[in-house]
C-alpha cells in the first residue's frame, strides 16, 4: 500500500485540515499519516482557538514518521508561524521527502490575512522551492505574484510569475467569481486548463485541503502529475454533488461519497 503524510493543523469539526486528508487519502486506497503542526477549536461557523506545536515537537513527529514509514507523497496545509515552517523544510530536505503538494493557506474565503509577514517570506523562500506542486487560490495567487487577477488571462500571468520564481508547478485555483471552477496548471514554460463544474452547494468547508489530498494521494500511486489533478477534480466534484448538510454554518463535503450510500 502507498503512503502519504499530511502535515497540517487539526479541525475539531472534521471539515478541513488532517481529518479532511485522512479521509480523503483513505478513500484514495492510501495509508494516511500525520504530523500535527496545532491544534484547533472549530466548528463550522468559525475557530474560536488555536494552539501551536512547538518546532521541536513537530521535527519528533517528522523524524518518528521518515525513520518508520516512509511516505511515498507529503501534503503541507496552513502552517502559521515561521518556525514551523522552517522545521518541516529542514525535514523534508533531510529526508529527501518526494511528491510534496503545498497548499499555501495564507488568506480565507473572505480575503483576510492568516499568516504574518515573516512566515509568508519563509513559505516562500524554503517550502516552494521543495514542492512538486502549490496550488494557491485565487486571493494567494494575487499576493504570491504581486498582481490583481480579475480573469483567466490573470490567472495565467500570475501562475506564469509564480512559476518562474520559484521554479515549481502551480495549480491557480478558479473560484472566487472568477470562473465556474476551472483551474490552471502552469509548469516548465506550459499551461493546462482544468475545467469544472460548478456545483450548487454552499457546504465548501476543507475544499482546498481536500483537493491537494487528493492530488497527493493520486502521486503516491504513481500517476503523473495531470492525471492526479484530474482525478482530484473529479473527487471533488463528487464530493459537492453528494449535497452533504451538517452544522449551521458553511458545512464539510462528504468525503465518503464514493464508498457509501444514504440509507
Amino acid at each position: 500500500m502507498k503512503t502519504v503524510l499530511t502535515i497540517a493543523g487539526s479541525d475539531s469539526s472534521g471539515g478541513a485540515g488532517i481529518q479532511a486528508d485522512i479521509k480523503t487519502m483513505t478513500v484514495h486506497g492510501v495509508y494516511a499519516m500525520s504530523a500535527v503542526t496545532a491544534l484547533t477549536a472549530q466548528n463550522t461557523t468559525g475557530v474560536t482557538g488555536i494552539m501551536e506545536v512547538t518546532p521541536e515537537f513537530l521535527a519528533r513527529q517528522l523524524d518518528s514518521i521518515f525513520t518508520d514509514i516512509y511516505p511515498d507523497a507529503v501534503k503541507i496545509g496552513m502552517v502559521a508561524s515561521a518556525g514551523l515552517i522552517e522545521t518541516i523544510a529542514e525535514r523534508l530536505e533531510f529526508y529527501k521527502a518526494k511528491n510534496i503538494v503545498v497548499d499555501p493557506v495564507m488568506v480565507s474565503e473572505s480575503g483576510s490575512r492568516l499568516l504574518r509577514d515573516d512566515a509568508v517570506e519563509t513559505l516562500r523562500s524554503r517550502l516552494f522551492g521543495l514542492a512538486t506542486l502549490i496550488t494557491p487560490n485565487i486571493p494567494e495567487a494575487s499576493v504570491l505574484a504581486g498582481m490583481t487577477i480579475a480573469g483567466p488571462d490573470d490567472m495565467l500571468t500570475a501562475a506564469r510569475i509564480i512559476s518562474s520564481e520559484y521554479g515549481c508547478a502551480v495549480l491557480c485555483k478558479g473560484g472566487h467569481n472568477i470562473n465556474d471552477a476551472n483551474d490552471l496548471l502552469y509548469r516548465d514554460g506550459l499551461y493546462r486548463w482544468f475545467y469544472g463544474e460548478r456545483v450548487d452547494n454552499p457546504n465548501t468547508h476543507g475544499t482546498g485541503c481536500t483537493l491537494s489530498s487528493a492530488i497527493a494521494s493520486n502521486l503516491a500511486k504513481g500517476m503523473d502529475l495531470e492525471t492526479s489533478i484530474g482525478r482530484a477534480k473529479e473527487y471533488i466534484t463528487g464530493a459537492l454533488k453528494a449535497m452533504l448538510d451538517l452544522g449551521q454554518g458553511s458545512g464539510p463535503l462528504n468525503h465518503m461519497w464514493n464508498i457509501c450510500t444514504k440509507e
